[in-house]
Parts: C-alpha cells; sequence; structure tokens
C-alpha cells in the first residue's frame, strides 16, 4: 500500500507478503490444497484463503525491526474470455533467453476481494474489483526451469 504526498510522488507504507524463504524467493506463501479450485476445462480458475500469516513491512527499506505479523484473506477469480495461444521457445533458446519457457494462455478476466489486518491497521479492497474495469488478467499453463526438461 503506497501513499501519495505533494512533491514526494508515492512512499510505501503497508507490504503484506510471505517473507523470504530460506531459497531466497519471496513473495509467496503456501495455500492447503483445497484452497485452489480449477475448472474440468481449465476455463475457470478460484483461490480462496482465510487468515493466511503473512508480514506487514513498513516499507522496503527498513531493517526488519519494523516488521510486524499479520492476516489476509483474499478470494480471486479467473475466467478465461478467449483461446489458448502457445508461447515461449523451451529449450530451442539458452536458459536465460526470456522466451525459455513453454506455455499456453488465454485472455481472461479476474474479479477478486482482498483484506488484511494487523496490530492497529487493517484494510479491505472493493469486492469487486475485476481486471475488466482496465486491468489485464490471463490464465493458463506453463513449464520453466528443469521443468523443460
Amino acid at each position: 500500500m503506497f501513499e501519495s504526498g505533494p512533491g514526494s510522488g508515492f512512499t510505501q507504507v503497508h507490504d503484506f507478503n510471505g517473507g523470504i524463504q530460506p531459497s531466497g524467493l519471496f513473495w509467496v506463501v503456501d495455500l492447503p490444497e483445497d484452497a485452489i479450485q480449477i475448472s474440468n476445462n481449465g476455463q475457470r480458475a478460484t483461490v480462496h484463503a482465510e487468515n493466511v500469516p503473512v508480514i506487514d513491512s513498513f516499507m522496503f527499506s527498513l531493517a526488519p525491526a519494523f516488521q510486524v505479523p499479520a492476516l489476509v484473506n483474499y478470494s480471486m477469480t479467473w475466467q478465461a474470455i478467449g483461446r489458448r495461444e502457445k508461447r515461449g521457445r523451451g529449450t530451442a533458446v539458452d536458459p536465460t533467453d526470456p522466451a525459455a519457457f513453454l506455455g499456453n494462455f488465454a485472455p481472461a478476466v479476474a474479479t477478486g476481494s482482498f483484506s488484511g489486518r494487523e496490530l492497529g491497521f487493517s484494510f479491505k479492497v472493493d469486492p469487486g474489483a475485476s481486471s475488466a474495469k482496465g486491468g489485464f488478467a490471463e490464465m493458463g499453463e506453463e513449464r520453466n526451469g528443469k521443468f523443460l526438461h
């Protein structure tokens, strides 16, 4: 979450995140298998999670002492609105090339709600938020890294 001010641009005031994994991966949390549902035809996907433990970091540049435990809830739905198209070049290119993946992606509309809380602060995003209102969404399948071999 950001605040804007005269002449200051945007200042980050909250960052609800999953912390940094031992592997260095960040902004990721584990969810139970039943939190994610995909339709049989692969055209619709939903994620629903409640009371997911995260960390609220008040600013990226501050020390860990400025991080507090928090909980988030979210419910997201992606609905494909077009045909899937193949993307990527797989192992036909160098592994560092941005095209070193294989996937099938369809344009989609995403809708959802998101809320969070920690000691002394809470927020809730409009449950009617949708990519159809000017955003971008896609859904599909992708293979990359060691999964290409």
